[in-house]
């Protein structure tokens, strides 16, 4: 079957424009990839491989007591008979989850037509589908059901066996393919559904990197029993890895506790930041260790930030740095 183009794109590439070069205090914050196990376990991210059955909620819970924490959360729920990547958030992570519902999605999926149709007509319907589609979602959802557009990235028919199509398809946040799958049906005359599903990407967040259960609960017990903290450091990433993907403001250490305390960004404050950005796009704060600081609301494009030296650059949405982190310096202007 020929291939269209196997791009998200709600992921971009950028790269980062240097305003002003200064350096870190060391003695203040750390690199997120010098926090140990239990700093990862307060604020960290799994990518788990969901087992068909149990609900995302439920798999929340099973998280909960395998940890010993009280929040934990996913990004992008799936159905109970649904497998595969479900980003879950632990602790001060799940500030940040909401980042996913603006992430393109993969599946790979197996829908089954009601009668036999013609293979070359499957696929051209189902290429028909590519671009802007209109949904209702279906009557078990979380929302309400009223006619909205989804688009779809691209469509692989992988193989048709008599009546039952294995397809994969890229498609932005917020997509049913179960309602997919039966508009697909109704167009080609015959009626279809959704028999199997498996998400094979949220963003950065991929199949063939995705650890199960069973994984989590042995790499625990090593760490906790036998004083072993490598498969579990292999299992939890910082919070930084579901920010990859969110366009980034580089900041001083003399304003990251002025932002921790809730004030707005001051162009002043800033010593990077990354190509591509829009006034009214969702950013992240970090420092110049890399650490997440807070999710912001930007005020200007990348370029006015560059070019221009006053004026308030992002409103602070959610603050994810712990206040005291960095010294007050602020208070001493």
């Amino acid at each position: 079957m020929a291939k269209q183009n196997q791009s998200l794109v709600s992921i971009k590439d950028r790269k980062r424009l240097i305003k002003v070069n200064i350096k870190t205090n060391p003695n203040y914050g750390k690199s997120p990839d010098e926090l140990n196990v239990n700093e990862l376990i307060n604020s960290g991210i799994i990518n788990l491989d969901k087992p068909s059955g149990p609900t995302s909620h439920q798999v929340d819970s099973w998280l909960k007591n395998i940890f010993n924490i009280d929040k934990v959360g996913h990004g992008g729920t799936l159905d109970p008979n649904a497998t595969g990547v479900l980003p879950i958030g632990m602790g001060n992570a799940t500030k940040v989850l909401h980042i996913l519902l603006e992430t393109g999605k993969e599946y790979v999926g197996i829908m089954k037509l009601h009668k036999k149709i013609d293979n070359d007509k499957i696929i051209e319907v189902v290429q028909s589908f590519i671009g802007d589609i209109y949904q209702i979602p279906p009557v078990r959802s979380a929302v309400k059901r009223i006619k909205r557009m989804r688009k779809i990235y691209y469509i692989n028919i992988i193989e048709i066996k008599e009546k039952e199509i294995l397809f994969r398809v890229g498609c932005e946040a917020g997509t049913y393919i179960r309602t997919l799958c039966v508009d697909i049906g109704k167009k080609l005359g015959c009626g279809a559904h959704l028999l199997e599903l498996r998400r094979t990407m949220v963003g950065n967040f991929k199949d063939e990197d995705s650890v199960n259960l069973h994984d989590i609960i042995d790499a625990y017990y090593f760490w906790k029993e036998e004083k072993n903290e490598d498969e579990i450091r292999n299992m939890i990433y910082p919070i930084e890895k579901l920010l990859e993907n969110t366009p980034k403001i580089v900041i001083r250490d003399s304003a990251v506790d002025a932002i921790c305390h809730g004030a707005k960004l001051a162009l002043p404050g800033i010593v990077e930041v990354d190509t591509d950005i829009k006034k009214g796009d969702t950013v992240a704060i970090i420092s110049l260790k890399g650490e997440s600081v807070a999710i912001a609301k930007s005020l200007m494009n990348t370029e006015d930030i560059i070019q221009k030296d006053i004026g308030l650059s992002a409103n602070i949405n959610r603050v994810l740095m712990k206040k005291g982190t960095y010294p007050p310096i602020w208070k001493k202007s």
